[in-house]
């Protein structure tokens, strides 16, 4: 009898390992391939040269904002905000869309170009873009320079720092469509 016991209780355990072995393993479906977060993400301190120019555009997985640099920017963030505010003076920058982030480049901007003047200005049509409702001046003060994005969700991004064209460089926060591929469950 106990050892008829022990023969079942190894043909159990030898079945129950098949089981466990050839399952699939459960794993996240990203989407486009994107395995990104919506945590902050940044370099601390300070940078030289000045913000040149903002703009964006539409990819297949995601939108993208540019902050063009003319110097190496070794300072900045981006980060999930209740409210952006203004450089400064600290006054809320409204911002359309379901989340904001926001973004800044530690570096100054010439005050006199029109360009960035006017907190709260938009400094991008997002007319078509399935992500961004808004890309907002929020002013630059003491080498501090910030934009408001406002985008449909909390969605997942990622930024990083590309060097140029030339001695500058861009600050690229690309922000997904969704969070993983239409149809999974698991993510």
């Amino acid at each position: 009898m106990r050892r008829r016991l022990l023969a079942l209780l190894s043909v159990l355990s030898l079945l129950l390992g098949a089981a466990v072995l050839t399952a699939p393993a459960a794993s996240a479906h990203p989407y486009c391939g994107q395995v990104w977060g919506s945590l902050a993400r940044g370099v601390p301190g300070m940078s030289a040269g000045q913000l040149t120019d903002v703009r964006a555009g539409r990819h297949d997985c995601y939108d993208r904002l540019v902050l063009d640099v003319d110097r190496p920017l070794t300072a900045w963030s981006v980060r999930y905000v209740d409210q952006v505010t203004a450089d400064g003076s600290g006054a809320v920058v409204p911002v359309r869309g379901g989340a904001r982030l926001e973004v800044i480049a530690r570096v100054n901007v010439v005050p006199t170009d029109a360009f960035f003047v006017g907190v709260g200005t938009d400094l991008v049509s997002t007319a078509g873009y399935r992500t961004f409702r808004q890309v907002a001046w929020a002013g630059s003060f003491e080498g501090v320079s910030t934009v408001g994005l406002g985008v449909r969700a909390r969605l997942p991004f990622r930024a990083f720092v590309l060097p140029g064209p030339g001695a500058g460089s861009r600050l690229v926060v690309d922000v997904g469509h969704q969070w993983c591929a239409t149809g999974h469950t698991d993510c």
